[in-house]
């Protein structure tokens, strides 16, 4: 297994684009892969993405498209598991609150003795035939990121942001705006100084700093803020745009 995206955050400070799969479309995947993005990340938290979907994507992608990434729905071992069995070569992880929740996270991505992420004859290890290479490579290849999206995270933002394995410290926007009180008013300045204390944080320790946008001005400021792994909007997005725009004109 190689990363290609993982070394390029690595050596590359620049931005890195990307976007959502939340449609759970296999069509919608493959019509956007030529686009130029670097890496789509295929929501199974809230988009009704089942197991023999998830693998269809992943496998849609092959080895030369965007980087397949998958958000999971939980901290969960089994979630996590499944995810990076159908191929894909990281996982991101929603509400990740304290230092716990992260170390579970990086065990449940990583084999022993890192971790205790159990082998597979699947997907990732081309069902069995690369087992042995899949699994000297995968726990220096997987990319690793925890979502920043509450006030217990911000609390505790320093102990996850230090957490070896962890790779990406990802500020779900919408609800770390809910959990300070703001509704849907990503743009408050109270949600914009969280925003750069993640970014700082990520500076610190050596992580990718990641965030959702879903207008070009959100990734204006995304990009001044310093976040360098930046999802644009989602394959669902671009259809409402696009339909608006033609009905409107």
């Amino acid at each position: 297994m190689k990363n290609d995206l993982k070394e390029r955050l690595r050596q590359d400070r620049s931005p890195s684009f990307g976007t959502w799969i939340s449609s759970s479309s296999v069509v919608a995947l493959d019509a956007l892969k030529g686009l130029g993005f670097e890496w789509f990340m295929i929501d199974t938290e809230h988009a009704q993405v089942n197991p023999e979907t998830l693998a269809a994507m992943v496998a849609v992608l092959g080895g030369t498209g965007p980087t397949p990434l998958v958000r999971v729905g939980n901290v969960d071992q089994y979630l996590v598991k499944q995810a990076l069995d159908s191929g894909a070569q990281g996982v991101l992880v929603p509400l990740v609150s304290s230092p716990e929740d992260a170390r579970r996270v990086v065990a449940y991505a990583k084999y022993p003795p890192q971790g205790v992420r159990g082998a597979a004859a699947a997907a990732a290890s081309r069902y069995g035939t690369e087992l042995g290479s899949y699994l000297r490579s995968a726990n220096a290849e997987t990319l690793v990121g925890v979502q920043i999206e509450t006030r217990e995270a911000l609390t505790n933002l320093e102990a996850i942001a230090e957490t070896d394995g962890v790779d990406l410290l990802f500020v779900g926007p919408q609800d770390l705006t809910l959990s300070l009180g703001l509704l849907d008013d990503r743009s408050h300045p109270t949600v914009r100084e969280a925003m750069r204390t993640v970014v700082d944080a990520a500076e610190r320790h050596g992580k990718v700093p990641g965030t959702l946008v879903v207008t070009p001005e959100e990734k204006r400021v995304a990009v001044e803020l310093g976040f360098r792994f930046v999802s644009l909007a989602a394959d669902v997005r671009f259809l409402l745009d696009g339909a608006t725009r033609f009905l409107q004109s």
